[in-house]
C-alpha cells in the first residue's frame, strides 16, 4: 500500500533528520512528509514529471489525460470529475495522517502541500502551459535538468555509416522495451524506412534482433547520440522531451502511461512533433510520419532557435546559488 509506506518512510526520516541536521531538504515524490513540513528545516520538491502535476487547475488539462490544451473543456472537467472521486478516500486517510503529526490539513484533492516550499521542475518555456496557467512565486521552471555525461563517447557505428537515409533515434524507456511483442512490431515497420535507426533495446535486448538499417544496445548513451541524429522517436519522458529539445530535434512520441500522454500531446499541440499510439499506429501512419518530420524545414528552423536558446541559457547552471539564497532568504520565495 502507498500511504503506508509513505508512513514508514515518514518515521525513518524524523529519526534521520536530528542526526545529520540538513541545511535544506530536496525531495522527489508526490505525497508531503510531515517529518519534513515541521522541521523548520527549508524543504524543495523537485517534480520530474511534467508540470500539469505541479497544481490541479481548471485553466489547464488534467495531468495523465494526454488532452489538449486547445481542445474541449468539458472533457476536462470529466476527467477530473473521475480523477478526484478516485482519489478522495486515499486522500482522506492520508491528510489524517498528516493532521495527527500536528501539521496543516493538506489542500483538497492534493497530497502534497505546496504553500511552504520551493517547487523546482524542468520544462522548456516553449512547451510549458505558463500562458494559461501562471505559477506562484515558489515555483521555478528550468528548461531541463540534463546531466552532461562529458566522459561518454559515441560514433555512430560502423554498420550504419556507410548506408543512405537520415538517422533516427529510437527508444521506448525501459519499460517500453519490455514489451518485446510491441518492440517487434514498430521495429518491422521501421525495417521499411529508407533511413537508418539507432535503437535503445533495453532490458530484454537479447530476445530480439535488429535489422540491417538499424544499430542498437541494451542501453544507449542517449545524450551523445540525440546530436547526431535528425529525428527522435520517444514514449515521452520528461527527460527524453527536454533533451530532445536541448538539441532542436523533432519527435515522433509513443506516450504509455503518466505524464507522457500530456507531453506527447503538447509536443503535438506547439508544433514539434507528431503523437500516435505505441500500440495501434499502423505502418503508414508512422513511415509518414517519419518522412513528413524529417523534411519539415519549418520545424527544423523553430527547433534549432529553441536549442539555440535553452543551451545559451544555461538554467540549470543557476541551481546552486537558488538552493543557497532560498536556504538564507527563505522569505523570498515564499
Amino acid at each position: 500500500d502507498r500511504i503506508d509506506a509513505v508512513q514508514r518512510l515518514d518515521q525513518q526520516i524524523a529519526q534521520l533528520l536530528p542526526e545529520i541536521a540538513p541545511d535544506v531538504i530536496v525531495f522527489d515524490q508526490f505525497m508531503s512528509l510531515p517529518s519534513v513540513m515541521r522541521s523548520g528545516i527549508p524543504y524543495v520538491w523537485v517534480c520530474c514529471n511534467g508540470p500539469l502535476y505541479l497544481v490541479a487547475d481548471d485553466k489547464a488539462p488534467p495531468a495523465s489525460s494526454g488532452l489538449s490544451a486547445f481542445g474541449n473543456k468539458k472533457l476536462w472537467k470529466e476527467f477530473y470529475e473521475v480523477k478526484r472521486n478516485t482519489t478522495l478516500e486515499p486522500w482522506k486517510q492520508y491528510n489524517a495522517y498528516v493532521v495527527s503529526k500536528d501539521c496543516q490539513p493538506l489542500p483538497k484533492n492534493s497530497f502534497i502541500q505546496t504553500t511552504d516550499c520551493l517547487i523546482l521542475y524542468a520544462f522548456p518555456l516553449e512547451l510549458d502551459y505558463l500562458d494559461i496557467r501562471p505559477l506562484p512565486k515558489n515555483y521555478i521552471r528550468f528548461d531541463n535538468f540534463m546531466r552532461k555525461d562529458i566522459q561518454l563517447k559515441f560514433e555512430i557505428p560502423l554498420q550504419l555509416r556507410d548506408r543512405p537515409g537520415k538517422f533516427v533515434y529510437f527508444s521506448l524507456g525501459s519499460m517500453g522495451a519490455a514489451d518485446v511483442d510491441n518492440m517487434k512490431r514498430l521495429l518491422n515497420i521501421l525495417f521499411k524506412s529508407k533511413h537508418r535507426f539507432i535503437v535503445s533495446k533495453g532490458p530484454l535486448h537479447n530476445e530480439f534482433q535488429l535489422a540491417d538499417n538499424m544499430w542498437g544496445e541494451g542501453s544507449v548513451p542517449q545524450i551523445q547520440v540525440l546530436p547526431l541524429v535528425d529525428l527522435v522517436i520517444t514514449h515521452g519522458g520528461v527527460n527524453t522531451v527536454t533533451e530532445t529539445l536541448y538539441f532542436g530535434k523533432p519527435m515522433i512520441v509513443l506516450p504509455l502511461f503518466g505524464d507522457q500522454y500530456d507531453n506527447a500531446q503538447r509536443v503535438e499541440d506547439k508544433g514539434f512533433g507528431i503523437r500516435l499510439d505505441a500500440y495501434k499506429c499502423s505502418e503508414e501512419e508512422l513511415l509518414n510520419a517519419i518522412e513528413k518530420l524529417l523534411n519539415d524545414t519549418e520545424i527544423h528552423e523553430k527547433l534549432r532557435k529553441i536549442s539555440q536558446r535553452i543551451q545559451s541559457d544555461n538554467s540549470i547552471a543557476k541551481l546552486p546559488k537558488i538552493f543557497e539564497d532560498y536556504v538564507i532568504n527563505r522569505q523570498k520565495y515564499i
